[in-house]
Order: C-alpha cells, then structure tokens, then sequence
C-alpha cells in the first residue's frame, strides 16, 4: 500500500502522523511511504531520518494526497487539506467531528473513507488511541492550569502547591478517565488540594484506592458540580462521551460566581468542551478572560510537547496503520470490530451512530460499507 505522510498545518502543531521508528517497520512489511519535506523536523525527526527508514521525501504536500492509497495524520485536516482528498482514499487521523459539522461535511463531500482514532475501540471498552494524548493533555492540564493562576496571566496569583502555613490550589477535575486520573496524579504530586467528581462508581473507587484517600472523589450530579466548582481555583474538564459532543457541565452562572481569577482548562474542547464559556482557542493565543474566569481552550494541547506526544500517538496507532496496510481497510474492519468502530465516513455518509447522532443526522449503517 501506498502511505502518505503530510506535515501537519494546524497552527501550532508540531506531531506527525509517522515517526521513523513507525515508517521503518511499514516499509518492512512491503508498503511505500511518502514523507512530505520537513514534517517531523521541528521535533527532531530529520529527512535524513525517514530516509534512512525506507521512506521517499517530497516537497509537494498535495503529490502525497494524489497518490497515497492512505493518508496518516495527526489532526482533523484543514481546507487546502479537504480539498485535496479523494474517493476511495483512506485517512486515518483524530477528527472530532461531533462539535464541526462543517468539517463532517467536507469529509462526506471528499468521498473519503475516514477512521478517526478517537473512536476506535479495545476489548476493555477503552480507546486506546486517544488514551496516549489523553494521558498527555491531562498532564499538561496542571501545568498549564498552574502557569494561568499566577497573576501575569490573568489568575489570582496562587501557588498551586501552596507553601507552609499557606494552602495549596483546590484543584477540581470534571471526569474521572484517563485525563482525569492523569491530572489528579499532577496535581496530588505538586500538593494541591484535589477533588475528582464522576458519575462511574468503579472509577471513583480506583483513584481513591491509588490515593489512599488523599484525592477527595464525589459523584458527579448538579449539585456537587456546583459545589465543587465554586470552590474551586483550578478547574479541569475531563470529560468524555466517545464520538459524541461533551456535555456542558459548567454553566455561565457558576462562572459568575467562581473567585475573580480562578482558571478552567476544558481538555473536552476537541469534544465542543464542558462549559457553556468555553470556544477553541490555539497555543498562538491559548487563554482569554470571561466572567473574570482565565479559560484555555486549546484544541490540540499535546502538541505544545510534540515529540514525546508524537512517539506516544505513534505506540499505540502502528499496529493499526499496519493492519490498514497489509490486509486492506474492509478486511481489517471485518476481523478487528473495534478498529471498525473507527470509521465516521464512508463514501459520503456518516458510519458512526454517535457522531451521527451529535450531528443530527441518521447513521448510515456500517455493515452495508464493509460488504461492498
């Protein structure tokens, strides 16, 4: 199979669809790849690299999408990008199509066939292609979060670790998965005060068991939203419906209500967030003031630490973008369900019942794609 490889053009994002390390293994199972000039080389991935891999480099971004069998990116693709997909062609990236209807749209007009990792799925109930940025964002959330708080940056200039006789940050995280249990570990390390809320008994009981009860867990309805958040300095949207928009959590009126300089970072924001406030935003310009609320919003965190993202994304995608390869995407959608679980468009129609659903649309069923 042909595999293409463009370098990603969304502001700020560094990733890359195939490390060398990936692109070697693909050309030792027989398939061609194609490496567009300079894509990994802000983060230390050279074209002498993929070269040496097995790969052909060229400098013509749209040479990649003319002849690529399958296109492997990053992020959702961008207007010159959707112009230039093609039916029949098959693009495995992260795509979120459950809050950009706009974008869901152009991928059906391009004929495409689109797998989003987001979306595919592990014997576990797991997704594990999104757990590796999950992992990242959550612990990048405290980070950023902590940056926001001191008062060059709009935060009501709190330590977040606190110091001796003065209390660390209340840090609150709306979601108990993998963003959240990563930034409950961040955040406990840098002695903040930390409260996880979710609705899942059995993800409560497991990071009070890996906290010894130092993390505060509380199930998650209204009114211990409420009560969390506006106690909070720190608030981290964690939340997850797979393949669905995020449920708007954190009303405008808790906001008006927070302390003057308290921060929320929404990780949901791929997912349309978990606040009414929230919009996207980029690390070109991550933060903007509402309700005297410092909100970060940025759509693709884990790209700020691009190389240890890229090589984490690229851990858990290469067993799939080899199954691609070497059986053909309907074969390997038949033998493995839970990579087929991935496609969200197919010749035109939406596949995936609950971006489907988000988008308002009926389902096209995904058994009639994989039988033609």
């Amino acid at each position: 199979m042909r595999i293409g490889v463009p370098r990603e053009v969304k502001v700020h994002e560094y990733r890359v669809g195939l490390v060398p390390g990936a692109v070697r293994e693909l050309v030792a199972h027989g398939h061609g790849v194609l490496v567009e000039a300079g894509a990994g080389a802000s983060i230390g991935f050279g074209d002498d690299a993929y070269r040496a891999a097995g790969a052909d480099i060229t400098a013509d971004a749209a040479e990649i999408f003319a002849i690529a069998d399958l296109v492997v990116k990053v992020k959702e693709p961008q207007p010159p990008e959707l112009a230039r997909l093609r039916p029949g062609q098959l693009l495995f990236t992260y795509l979120h199509l459950a809050p950009d209807p706009a974008l869901a749209r152009a991928l059906m007009a391009s004929g495409a066939t689109a797998i989003a990792y987001e979306t595919v799925t592990d014997a576990r109930g797991g997704l594990p292609l999104l757990a590796p940025m999950s992992e990242v964002a959550g612990r990048m959330a405290i980070q950023v979060g902590a940056r926001c708080l001191e008062k060059e940056m709009g935060g009501a200039g709190i330590l977040l670790s606190g110091v001796p006789g003065v209390p660390g940050a209340q840090v609150v995280i709306l979601g108990g998965g993998v963003v959240g249990a990563n930034a409950a570990r961040i955040a406990h390390g840098m002695r903040a005060r930390v409260t996880v809320l979710d609705r899942a008994a059995p993800a409560l009981l497991a990071l009070d068991v890996e906290f010894k009860g130092m993390v505060e867990t509380l199930f998650a309805t209204r009114a211990s939203i409420e009560r969390a958040v506006l106690e909070a300095d720190l608030v981290i949207g964690a939340v997850l419906v797979p393949g669905g928009a995020a449920p708007r959590l954190v009303t405008r009126d808790m906001l008006r209500r927070m302390r003057p300089g308290s921060v929320v970072v929404d990780v949901a924001i791929d997912q349309g967030g978990c606040l009414e406030t929230s919009r996207p935003t980029t690390h070109a310009d991550p933060t903007y003031l509402e309700e005297g609320v410092v909100h970060y919003c940025v759509t693709n965190m884990p790209g700020a630490v691009a190389r240890t993202a890229a090589v984490a994304l690229n851990n858990a995608t290469l067993p799939f973008v080899l199954s691609l390869a070497n059986r053909g995407w309907r074969r390997a959608a038949v033998e493995d369900p839970h990579l087929a679980h991935g496609i969200n468009v197919h010749a035109g129609r939406i596949v995936h019942p609950a971006v489907a659903a988000s988008l308002g649309q009926a389902a096209s069923p995904l058994e009639q794609a994989l039988a033609r």
